[in-house]
């Protein structure tokens, strides 16, 4: 994407601004950019009330200025008096800064960045203080962030794509207090990958207990929000969701994350023992096909690291069955099912928005801070994964006209 050009400044116009200044005082609160910052608002005021009278008079109204009135703003650099004018009928709103607005425009941005970066609303607080010498009240800075649910409603009901050939549904453990207690809950996620390779997060939910039940009305509302067939689901062992998701979409391929299943078979070793246990199970996920990988689990089993480590291999044998699938599948679409690790990178910038707030006052704050990461992170999703390419030619082969309807 280009960068966008900035205007040019010419040098005499900043000498004429900067006359008699210290040049390093510009910066400073009441220097001369909160100076130029007040000129140009002022400026556009004046120019929003000329049009306003302008369109009086056009309607047969008797209208005029009636001098200025004072109002004091918010801004990413602190505060700002504004001479607000003001007309003889009491009819004049200005867009700018609304009649009852007292934040200038940016403001609100900025406060929702600082909550988006996994900083509390007490933390914003002491942040403009500190910074900008404000003083805004923590109910103030709920008050911006809460209005980001309103985003979320709309994201959450928004049109998706009819077929998606790929997505991760995974889950993220946060502490949410719950009438009076700290109570563990989990954030579902389902990330998508269209048919361009872009991935795409299709939903974000809140429960305590899954279950077939959850899962029925997840899938349920990415049908009914327009997704008519998922061609390959990778999912790490969440309860109920093979029925639920098959009863949907019922050609769907259920694939257990290879990612997910080999972190948690390191689970069991001790950290000396690590990367030679890796290693000795790349000969599962790497075999040529089924069978090859289940003779390598027997191999596995029976040799030193599958005695030593026996819940390994039992991990391995309860997944076995959506574990399957995988072995059909090419090298390329593999790599993209565990190369990319797309689910896990996306969890990984999660994960650290939830450490730093330690945890949530209700459902909505941490659904809140978790679509603002999300959201941010969406933004530099503009090119597909490496072995896209690749895999989206053998996705053609093995799916056929379901593929090529993601590509309509």
């Amino acid at each position: 994407m280009p960068r966008r050009k900035l205007p040019s400044i010419p040098d005499a116009l900043l000498d004429q601004l900067l006359d008699g200044t210290d040049p390093r005082a510009a910066f400073n609160p009441d220097g001369v950019l909160d100076a130029l910052k007040k000129a140009l608002a002022e400026r556009m005021l004046n120019a929003e009330m000329d049009q306003h009278l302008e369109g009086e008079a056009a309607d047969g109204r008797t209208n005029t200025r009636n001098g200025y009135g004072q109002k004091t703003v918010l801004t990413d650099t602190g505060r700002l008096a504004l001479d607000i004018p003001r007309d003889r009928q009491g009819t004049f709103d200005p867009q700018l800064i609304a009649k009852y607005q007292r934040r200038f425009p940016g403001f609100d941005e900025k406060i929702v960045s600082m909550y988006a970066r996994g900083m509390s609303v007490r933390e914003i607080q002491g942040h403009l203080r500190e910074l900008y010498g404000i003083d805004v009240s923590p109910d103030l800075v709920s008050a911006i962030t809460d209005a980001v649910l309103d985003e979320v409603a709309v994201w959450q009901n928004r049109p998706l794509e009819p077929v998606y050939p790929l997505v991760f549904f995974d889950a993220l453990r946060i502490k949410v207090r719950d009438e009076g207690l700290v109570r563990n809950k989990a954030i579902h996620i389902a990330l998508g990958v269209r048919a361009d390779g872009i991935k795409e997060v299709l939903g974000l939910w809140i429960e305590q207990n899954e279950g077939a039940k959850f899962w029925l009305r997840v899938m349920n509302e990415l049908k009914n929000r327009g997704t008519e067939d998922i061609l390959l689901a990778v999912v790490d062992g969440l309860k109920g969701f093979p029925e639920a998701i098959r009863a949907v979409f019922p050609e769907v391929t259920v694939q257990t994350c290879i990612v997910h299943l080999l972190r948690h078979s390191l689970d069991f070793v001790s950290y000396k023992d690590r990367k030679a246990v890796a290693t000795a199970l790349k000969d599962i996920y790497r075999a040529i096909d089924d069978d090859a990988a289940e003779t390598a689990l027997d191999a596995f089993e029976a040799g030193p690291w599958g005695q030593k480590y026996p819940a390994i291999v039992q991990s391995w044998r309860r997944a076995w069955v959506e574990v399957i699938p995988f072995y059909a599948f090419p090298g390329e679409v593999r790599r993209s099912l565990y190369t990319t690790n797309a689910i896990e990178a996306l969890n990984a910038k999660l994960r650290r928005a939830v450490r730093a707030r330690g945890h949530f006052p209700n459902d909505e704050a941490a659904i809140k801070l978790l679509f603002l990461v999300l959201h941010r992170t969406e933004k530099a999703w503009i090119m597909p994964a490496r072995e896209w390419t690749m895999a989206k030619a053998q996705f053609a082969i093995l799916f056929g006209e379901r593929f090529t309807k993601a590509q309509a």
